[in-house]
């Protein structure tokens, strides 16, 4: 049996929250482990949880501790958990911003059922998620900026030809399969090449690696689409 695609959701409306778990639960590779009213709630049952979630997709605007800050702890306290911001209106900064802190994927509350799922199974697959707009709005907000994730001494020397290779079809948003297949090497070794590209560019996750290849000017946004 293939394994599922745990998850936990935090929302403050209660309505929204159950048609959530109603949609989600009726797929058979995913199983709601917990939902949350707030991040408060969200976390109490996180540091006390005996399974944690794949994924948490959480709201942005909530009473108590809201989404923004949820993210901030949950990066800290659980980095291996992958974050799906949850939000009812959808800015370039707030997005820019939800990406720097640690969010993998964005998603409008008025997304349909089939793109919530997509999304997920993306997520799950390749560690992020983002659409077209989203990619421009990182290419627009990051590129040429002084940022933390930027080296200030860049070389593309600093990387292997094979890890570019690697790090441009990953920002193009293959599987490790995939990639696999297209450069002929086992998945994993596509692993490794990840692992070195993740320790080079100081990155927490494969987010962060498109955040840092956009930057850089590794990729362009005309290469992805």
């Amino acid at each position: 049996m293939d394994t599922k695609i745990t998850i936990a959701i935090a929302d403050d409306e209660l309505l929204f929250r159950q048609g959530l778990i109603s949609i989600l639960s009726k797929e058979q590779n995913l199983e709601i482990l917990f939902d949350a009213e707030n991040g408060n709630h969200l976390m109490e049952q996180l540091r006390t949880a005996e399974t944690l979630p794949e994924i948490v997709i959480t709201d942005l605007k909530m009473p108590g501790l809201n989404g923004v800050e949820t993210t901030k702890l949950i990066r800290k306290e659980f980095p291996n958990i992958k974050i799906i911001a949850l939000t009812s209106y959808f800015s370039k900064p707030f997005i820019i911003n939800m990406i720097s802190i640690g969010a993998v994927a964005y998603l409008a509350k008025n997304s349909t059922p089939k793109l919530m799922l997509t999304t997920i199974n993306e997520v799950s697959e390749k560690g992020f998620y983002y659409d077209e707009q989203v990619m421009r709005f990182i290419h627009e907000g990051l590129i040429n900026k002084d940022d933390k994730i930027k080296k200030s001494s860049f070389d593309t020397n600093y990387f292997t030809s094979r890890e570019k290779e690697v790090l441009e079809l990953i920002c193009k948003q293959y599987t490790t399969n995939e990639i696999g297949e297209k450069l002929f090497i086992s998945p994993r070794t596509v692993d490794g090449h990840r692992n070195n590209l993740l320790l080079k560019t100081e990155s927490k996750n494969v987010a962060g690696l498109v955040v840092y290849a956009i930057q850089n000017k590794l990729v362009t946004i005309d290469e992805q689409f």
